[in-house]
């Protein structure tokens, strides 16, 4: 994503271009893995040091309720966050929390009678196991 199209898909998406959401935002394209949001906050921070870490948060708070950033809970350590675009499901390494993307297929809706009278905006799958990293160590007592 160039500058202009980070501009652009802030503003498609009702959100004003601040500096600090151009930061969130250009630090997620460059950034493959990942991060969290004290990542990002330190990473912004060093472009912009008088962004703080309320700014931070909040952006990425917008940024997820407008869809251009999704978030990917991992029990018991902190969110992680990537930008939205091809679609993809996680895995999630039970051992060194790596999350690490995993190519999308579509899942089959349930039976609408098991939904009741939810209503479904989408579905993810979460793998968890081990990374190979961590499946060629042995366990640790």
């Amino acid at each position: 994503m160039v500058p202009d199209a980070i501009q652009r898909s802030l503003e498609g998406s009702g959100l004003r271009c601040t500096t600090q959401r151009y930061a969130v935002m250009a630090f997620l394209m460059d950034h493959k893995g990942h991060p969290t949001a004290a990542e990002i906050f330190k990473a912004v921070n060093r472009v912009d040091p008088r962004s703080s870490r309320a700014t931070t948060y909040n952006n990425l708070r917008d940024l997820v309720k407008a869809g251009l950033v999704r978030e990917v809970a991992v029990e018991g350590r902190a969110g992680r966050f990537d930008l939205e675009g091809m679609r993809h499901h996680h895995f999630i390494c039970d051992r060194c929390g790596s999350v690490e993307d995993v190519d999308w297929y579509d899942v089959p809706k349930p039976a609408s009678r098991s939904l009741g009278k939810r209503i479904i905006r989408e579905c993810q799958l979460i793998f968890r196991g081990l990374c190979t990293k961590c499946a060629r160590k042995p366990a640790s007592r």
